[in-house]
């Protein structure tokens, strides 16, 4: 098992845990320049989707339960750089970032967060919902681990084809304390299925830190009791994330066989739009939100300390990007609410018989 990061507790801060020194760019001289602009600015448009998100939630656009991936660009980004098109992906609620970057129209996946009929789920879906078979993003679960068993399911259905396809499963740290976390994890050993597990640890499940809810807080370590391999990545740093998750992936695909990664960022906001986060004290939430573990901000610096990115050209790209986001608002923003009647349309894959689709306000029989 790989160690990359001894986070242990409420905060990376104290459990000593280090990443790469933003003065060492060796790893960046060594990658295509237009690969790493193409990887910021990625970031950088989920960061700029996900404010604008937060913003349309506080004016009432958006309803329901909204969840951020503010702080966990880099770890988004590098994870879907190590997936196929073909690969499937699982997430949890926490989902918008995955969305987009699995190859979702950032129109259509904001037209989903307002509830509108041009979204990814025509509008009945929501924030926790992101689902679009073409791309294979499969998810999208409001239920704390309930994609897990499913793609455990999918990989069950790849395998069965014969097929060299991957799944990605991702979640929270606290999802590796329920029961179906542990029974899947032993099925998919078990069965030998190729499926990468990823923990999204951001030290607080929820409100309760990592080290009060679990007697292993190493989470990567808790696969070892199924058999199953697992590392712990820097998930601030997109590049280790991008090599971790391929690699992992790229055995899962030719041994046929799962693989648990652990990424670890921090939480930039409260659990939901909604969540001040009381459970935190002022400074875990200013080292939370502090330059130095900005994904995007690091990065950034880095690349332009590589002399990769200029300073025109990181404004460049903080324009066309606050247009794209400002292009993907318009666009939910001028989408049609869905009819009433569509209302029980996708209860049922297929017709059954006797379906009910009364209203609320209709009567129990008919006369």
């Amino acid at each position: 098992m790989a160690d990359t990061a001894k986070p242990k507790g409420g905060s990376a801060k104290a459990s000593g845990s280090k990443r790469r020194s933003r003065k060492d760019t060796s790893g960046i001289a060594n990658e295509n320049p237009d690969v790493l602009l193409d990887y910021y600015r990625r970031m950088l448009f989920i960061r700029r989707f996900e404010e604008r998100t937060s913003q349309a939630y506080t004016q009432a656009r958006i309803g329901g339960y909204c969840h951020l991936n503010l702080g966990e660009e880099a770890t988004v980004v590098g994870l879907m750089s190590a997936l196929r098109q073909t690969d499937y992906l699982y997430t949890n609620y926490r989902d918008h970032g995955y969305a987009i970057e699995k190859g979702m129209d950032p129109k259509r996946v904001m037209a989903e967060l307002y509830g509108r009929q041009d979204g990814v789920a025509r509008g009945w879906g929501g924030s926790m919902h992101m689902y679009d078979t073409e791309t294979r993003m499969l998810g999208g679960y409001g239920i704390v681990g309930g994609q897990v068993p499913l793609a455990a399911g999918a990989a069950l259905a790849v395998s069965y084809r014969e097929s060299d396809d991957v799944v990605m499963c991702q979640m929270g740290d606290g999802t590796t304390n329920i029961g179906a976390w542990h029974e899947t994890l032993n099925i998919a050993k078990l069965w030998n299925l190729p499926v990468v597990f990823v923990v999204i640890n951001n030290f607080t499940g929820m409100g309760t830190t990592v080290d009060m809810s679990s007697a292993e807080p190493e989470l990567y370590k808790r696969g070892s009791a199924f058999r199953i391999e697992g590392e712990r990545v820097d998930g601030r740093d997109v590049l280790a994330v991008r090599d971790a998750a391929t690699r992992l992936v790229e055995r899962a695909r030719e041994e046929q066989t799962p693989f648990l990664l652990e990424a670890w960022s921090y939480r930039m906001k409260g659990h939901s739009v909604v969540d001040p986060a009381k459970y935190r004290t002022q400074e875990q939430k200013d080292e939370a939100r502090a330059k130095e573990n900005d994904p995007v901000a690091i990065f950034g610096d880095e690349l332009t300390k590589a002399g990769v990115l200029s300073e025109e050209g990181r404004e460049e790209i903080a324009a066309s990007v606050k247009e794209r986001v400002a292009e993907a608002a318009d666009f939910a923003e001028n989408s049609p609410h869905p009819d009433v009647s569509t209302l029980f349309d996708y209860t049922y894959a297929t017709p059954v018989p006797n379906e009910s689709r009364r209203m609320p306000a209709d009567p129990v029989f008919a006369d």
